[in-house]
């Protein structure tokens, strides 16, 4: 085989082996050698003791002139009986460092498969001696830990969707029943329906959230990504939600480019928006303010929404994208905890990032982070 060919073959056969774990590379968190200089001094010392022990035998049996054949044989029991210390020391320090450890690995991974996630496997070692069996113990228990905290987050999760649901379900079955009257003025006929109607509409909304946030975390959705105007989409976002901030005599500054083109999926970008403008509005109080700002850093684009409300403290915002969590909770009516987990989700799908600043009663403000278009530069020609 020449050179080229040799080559050629030597990297993917390295490949291969590492993909079936035949790999020389160590893990950086093992402190104990896997050669010992003290092991191989203890044992050369063992077989220099046995060896002598053999030369010592067959002196013996040559001095008392024994038939070759019984000297063999007291030789060869001689070496059994060794062989046997030494399968009985071995077994020993079998069971020490490997069949013991492993049986508590067992028991414990068959507690985890029954449900039990408050087990732990203490390593043997610490420290400076850890070897690869403290490391699979180190790596077992924060396997452990992490389906503990996913086992906690569904649970919290259903009893979450179960609140949520029944919610507007009560709502529903009270006005309904309630219509069933007959001493109903046509006014109050009016409002009970225009109830139910808006309890409906949340309960459509928040199905429809939890399905698109299963989907898009099962990657059930693959963006379509296509070039467009951002300018335009955000302009589109703050005018259909027009009447709601007219509603609460809020003052909308928009600070926007002219037109600036990013490559993504525009449906899902636009429930990003409408998210993060009617969180915005949600929290202002009536007559504050709120900014949405446009700014361009060389192959990327920052959109800021900022408001003048309620704002936020550091424990809340390590908890905004989380489901179903809401920090303030005196507008809880008018969301479910849904809106953004969807927004950080499908940002992480459209390649983008959102970072949030605020402080408590000065406001938030939320910074989507988003790649420009590569004919961008062309586009302002």
């Amino acid at each position: 085989m020449n050179r080229e060919k040799l080559t050629q073959v030597l990297p993917a056969g390295g490949e291969a082996l590492r993909k079936l774990g035949f790999s020389r590379e160590r893990d950086p968190r093992v402190r104990r050698r896997l050669f010992s200089w003290r092991m191989f001094v203890l044992i050369l010392l063992v077989l220099l003791v046995l060896s002598a022990g053999n030369v010592l035998l067959l002196e013996v049996l040559l001095k008392l002139e024994v038939f070759s054949v019984l000297a063999s044989m007291g030789v060869g029991t001689y070496w059994i009986a060794m062989a046997v210390i030494a399968a009985i020391i071995l077994h020993q320090v079998s069971c020490t460092k490997f069949d013991r450890p492993m049986r508590r690995l067992s028991r414990a991974m068959k507690a985890v498969a029954e449900g039990d996630f408050s087990v732990s496997v203490q390593p043997i070692h610490t420290g400076s001696k850890m070897d690869y069996m403290d490391i699979m113990f180190e790596d077992f228990n924060r396997m452990v830990q992490e389906l503990g905290s996913i086992e906690t987050m569904k649970n919290d999760f259903i009893a979450n969707v179960s609140h949520e649901i029944k919610t507007p379900l009560a709502v529903i079955e009270s006005y309904a029943t309630a219509l069933e009257r007959g001493d109903l003025t046509p006014a109050r006929r009016e409002e009970y329906a225009q109830t139910i109607a808006t309890a409906s509409r949340s309960l459509s909304t928040l199905i429809s959230n939890i399905l698109k946030l299963n989907k898009l975390e099962n990657q059930e959705i693959v963006p379509a990504a296509k070039e467009y105007d951002l300018t335009r989409q955000l302009s589109d976002c703050a005018l259909a939600l027009e009447a709601a901030w007219e509603k609460k005599n809020l003052e909308f500054d928009a600070q926007l480019e002219e037109r600036v083109m990013i490559t993504a999926d525009e449906s899902m970008m636009e429930l990003v928006f409408n998210n993060l403008i009617a969180n915005a509005i949600k929290f202002t109080e009536p007559g504050g303010r709120i900014v949405l700002r446009q700014i361009e850093h060389g192959d990327t684009v920052d959109v800021v929404v900022a408001d003048t409300g309620c704002g936020m403290d550091e424990e809340t915002m390590r908890h905004i994208f989380d489901k179903f969590y809401q920090g303030d909770t005196s507008h809880s009516g008018e969301g479910n905890g849904l809106g953004l987990a969807l927004t950080r989700r499908v940002l992480e799908i459209c390649g983008g990032h959102i970072a949030v600043r605020s402080r408590p009663g000065e406001g938030s403000e939320f910074t989507v982070t988003l790649k420009r278009s590569q004919n961008a530069d062309s586009a302002h020609r």
